[in-house]
């Protein structure tokens, strides 16, 4: 492994960061991107240009499970086993690959073509089931486009690409979605054709003050899933303090049944980019990191596209436009870890760590990235914050509620007619979402259980629907409204599994810091799948239940009550179907397990 033709490229790395050692992560991708793995040699390298420790990159390539430390395949095929794909007929899809390829998850063909991963949500889930080739998402998988995936995945890398995934996403939306019609994005000129950096323009005559005033005033609330209000999230900065400020991005968008943020990545990067300068201005920050999910390999290079169009027209960079201010971003790639959607955890990766979230106090805004200032916020919501700047704050506010202004991406996903992506008023009604936008439940079937917010939240009985998405009715309704992945069950569904699926998922996604969480989720995913394999006893509900009042509130972050809540609600609203499953070592029933693909219609 000749590292050393690495070096100019690494030097160019490292000059990005305020600190060396948070180019960690791009170089250990440089590496395995050029020589696809990183080796013993490789972590030395590594950490003798940063200045650490081979044994502290050991333990960051051990951690992300996107960095590989042996060679595979030439190609990869990473199978999304989350609850939307499963709900969609993911398990049928890994039987039909060992069938047709005689190799299962973590295996690679005989000929070293192509190499099989099992892998938790990739987060397209208005695709469901999908997959990932290499760097590209596919599906929904019916066994007809399998079939011509498995094929594509045996040919050499470069010689054709598989079809792009097409699902319906509305565009009619007032706020974030008036640019998604183009699946090819909106660059600088059709973006500045649209009015784009006229709300940047008219922030700059304005002083910091006063754009956070216009901030509160539109009730803009963070969209990443906490909806502290975002103005108020700004005025936290203390403008006297003499460390740099920065402003950081969450695009690791990583909660099942989500996929908002990556269309604004990929198809309106600039309406990020001016929410951005806005932030960063008022905040007084002159450098921006924007942290995108290590999967998320094209978002990533499209919003890169965008921001080199910004500097190339004086949108960033020193004395943007003539104002005197400067702004200089850098997009910085995870590599494979949920954990790190926690803003600490965040910072601890960008910094070149594991992704560990922090105790708090203190807050990020008052010691953040690299013990400095900093204000995080999620890619939707810096979204709308050139729209409250062009038509107004009291204009975002009357979309939304009395607390809430505005609209919000809603991803809808599992058994519904149309899957997909829609802008709506935060008010909509779970039910209007559902019948209105999702068209209903397929096959005439009835709605058995829904989750308004991803994965984490609390679900929903049908009879629970009549209920508005925003942040505080979901609240009173005993859920949340989370990061609006909208997951529906119909009455075929087994409970029992889908609990199953969840608990799997933050089995492996812990990051293992907290006792409660890492030893609490793994004895939940086993005791639920010792009660699939017909071993489960009644005794074992009550257990699940005190092990979740165990881990809720008792750790650094709040993983392990996102843990817990699924557990308390699938048990105490569904728990006849959960005695009927211990007691017939069998599925309740109605119950049709989850491997069947279904078909979808997909438009544009």
């Amino acid at each position: 492994m000749n590292l050393t033709v690495l070096e100019p490229q690494a030097r160019d790395i490292i000059r990005r960061y305020d600190q060396p050692r948070a180019a960690t992560l791009p170089l250990l991708w440089l590496v395995q991107e050029n020589f696809g793995y990183v080796s013993s040699e490789a972590e030395h390298w590594v950490g003798g240009l940063v200045g650490i420790a081979v044994s502290h990159v050991r333990e960051v390539v051990s951690f992300y499970t996107m960095f590989r430390t042996a060679p595979i395949g030439r190609r990869e095929l990473r199978v999304c086993t989350s609850t939307p794909c499963m709900l969609r007929g993911a398990e049928h899809v890994l039987s039909q690959i060992k069938e047709r390829l005689g190799i299962g998850p973590g295996e690679t063909t005989p000929g070293g073509e192509l190499t099989v991963t099992e892998v938790e949500c990739l987060c397209a889930c208005e695709v469901a089931p999908m997959a990932q080739l290499d760097e590209q998402f596919v599906g929904p998988l019916t066994p007809e486009t399998l079939q011509a995936l498995l094929q594509e995945g045996l040919k050499a890398p470069g010689t054709s690409r598989p079809p792009e995934p097409e699902a319906f996403i509305a565009t009619d939306g007032p706020v974030l979605s008036t640019r998604f019609k183009n699946p090819e994005g909106t660059w600088l000129d059709a973006y500045v054709a649209d009015e784009g950096y006229t709300a940047a323009k008219k922030a700059f005559s304005m002083t910091p003050a006063e754009i956070i005033d216009v901030v509160l005033k539109a009730n803009l609330r963070g969209l990443g899933g906490a909806g502290f209000p975002t103005g108020r999230k700004w005025s936290f900065i203390q403008k006297d303090n003499p460390k740099p400020k920065y402003l950081v991005i969450n695009a690791d968008e990583g909660e099942p049944g989500t996929f908002k943020d990556r269309y604004i990545l990929e198809r309106d990067p600039h309406a990020l980019l001016e929410g951005m300068l806005i932030a960063a201005y008022a905040i007084g920050s002159h450098k921006s990191y924007v942290y995108v999910r290590g999967e998320y390999f094209r978002p990533a290079q499209r919003f890169q596209r965008a921001v080199d169009e910004a500097y190339a027209a004086g949108w960033l960079g020193k004395n943007i436009q003539g104002t005197g201010f400067d702004l200089d971003v850098v997009v910085h790639r995870g590599a494979g870890a949920y954990i790190c959607g926690e803003e600490t955890a965040l910072l601890s990766s960008l910094e070149g760590g594991k992704g560990f979230p922090k105790l708090k106090p203190p807050f990020p805004a008052i010691s953040g990235l690299f013990q400095c200032p900093t204000i995080v916020n999620n890619v939707e919501t810096l979204a709308c914050v050139p729209y409250i700047f062009r038509e107004g704050a009291e204009r975002f506010a009357k979309l939304g509620t009395a607390k809430q202004g505005g609209t919000r991406l809603f991803s809808i996903s599992g058994h519904v007619n149309r899957p997909g992506l829609y802008e709506a008023p935060v008010g909509v009604t779970l039910r209007e979402l559902i019948e209105k936008y999702g068209q209903g439940v397929p096959n005439g079937r009835k709605l058995k259980a829904v989750i308004p917010g991803g994965i984490s939240a609390k679900v929903l009985t049908a009879a629970e629907i009549d209920v508005p998405m925003d942040f505080d009715s979901l609240m009173a309704a005993g859920t949340m409204a989370g990061s609006a992945g909208v997951i529906v069950m119909d009455e075929t569904t087994s409970m029992v599994d889908a609990l199953q699926y969840a608990m799997k998922f933050f089995a492996h996604e812990s990051c293992g810091q907290c006792s409660p969480c890492r030893e609490g989720t793994g004895w939940v995913n086993r005791i639920m799948h010792r009660m699939i394999d017909g071993g489960g006893r009644l005794g074992d509900l009550d257990d699940l239940l005190t092990i979740a009042r165990n881990m809720e509130g008792k750790t650094i972050c709040v993983f392990a009550d996102a843990a817990a809540w699924p557990i308390q609600s699938y048990i105490t609203k569904f728990r006849p179907e959960f005695e009927e499953f211990i007691r017939t070592r069998r599925p309740a029933p109605g119950h049709a397990p989850a491997h069947q693909v279904i078909p979808l219609a997909v438009t544009r």
